[in-house]
């Protein structure tokens, strides 16, 4: 990584950063000829599980950042990236560091949504030259994990409801994984509300899809972290900032299912990446119960 350095500079430290689940990061700090310092961040895949996935996530990274540095859109900048790992021990791509932190608390979260909302539009907005590769979504209807106690009637709805063919859309260029722990923000001492957005990461996901599947993930995230509620109040706010969404309450249902029900299958991921970054109040068995309330709502209301 040496070469990717200017002359004189060295990297004096790494700092692991959390709450992430594919892949771990460490923030550089790199000592600069002038007795300065600056900061990079790596973005490495070590766990074998996700080792295999690591080239096409690390490259549509890198195409991402490319792709970003032209927009308005607010991401960190490319420095280096190395899929297979000629260079480097694991697989890695390395990243100019951008101010800011993601947060995951209550506290703000009614000034945030907006935020996340209007963000989310302006990535849907790209019109990349080389459009990336379709969406996946693996879930299956025999693959959903139901939480113990939940409501069966409405599990079993829900269950219905990804059996059927996904609906026509409109393709839309896709984060695939924008949720608070990808968004940075800086926030004012003492002053949540004057939060602004300062960075989005982890571009290793994106795709080409419906934009009601990048806002069903983000309402199930929020749903999942400060309450039920907030996943349905993330999609009034997209559309409040421009956003179009599937017109039929079916379609729109099918979306908001489909990517609750994928969280099923790893909810105690979740809590582990969360409880890692803070938020220690939220363990496995308090997700599952969110996700509960979060399905039954979907199709008690859309349904």
């Amino acid at each position: 990584m040496s070469e990717h350095l200017g002359a004189g500079e060295r990297i004096l430290r790494a700092e692991v950063l959390h709450g992430g689940i594919t892949a771990e990061m460490r923030r550089l700090t790199i000592g600069t000829p002038d007795g300065g310092t600056r900061h990079l961040v790596l973005r490495s895949f070590v766990d074998p599980i996700y080792v295999e996935q690591a080239e096409d996530a690390l490259t549509r990274e890198a195409d991402a950042l490319t792709l970003l540095a032209g927009t308005d859109v607010l991401a960190p900048g490319l420095v280096a990236v190395d899929p297979t790992a000629v260079r480097c021990e694991y697989p890695s791509l390395l990243m100019t560091h951008v101010a800011g932190r993601s947060i995951l608390d209550d506290e703000g979260v009614e000034s945030r949504v907006p935020l996340l909302a209007r963000q989310l539009v302006s990535i849907h907005a790209l019109r990349p030259a080389e459009q990336p590769r379709e969406f996946k979504t693996l879930t299956t209807p025999e693959s959903v994990v139901v939480p113990e106690g939940a409501d069966a009637v409405a599990w079993a709805a829900a269950i219905d409801v990804i059996r059927e063919p996904a609906p026509p859309y409109e393709g839309r260029f896709l984060h695939r994984d924008f949720q608070p722990g990808n968004v940075l923000f800086d926030v004012p001492p003492a002053r949540p509300a004057d939060a602004r957005i300062t960075a989005v990461v982890d571009w290793a996901a994106t795709s080409w899809g419906p934009a009601d599947l990048d806002v069903a993930h983000c309402c199930t995230n929020l749903a999942l972290l400060h309450g039920p509620h907030w996943g349905l109040r993330f999609v009034e706010a997209y559309e409040e900032a421009g956003g179009v969404l599937a017109s039929v309450a079916s379609e729109r249902l099918y979306w908001l299912v489909r990517d609750g029900l994928s969280c099923s299958e790893e909810v105690h991921l979740w809590a582990q990446a969360w409880q890692g970054a803070g938020r220690t109040d939220l363990t496995t068995r308090d997700l599952e119960q969110r996700l509960d309330t979060y399905v039954t709502t979907l199709i008690n209301t859309l349904a």
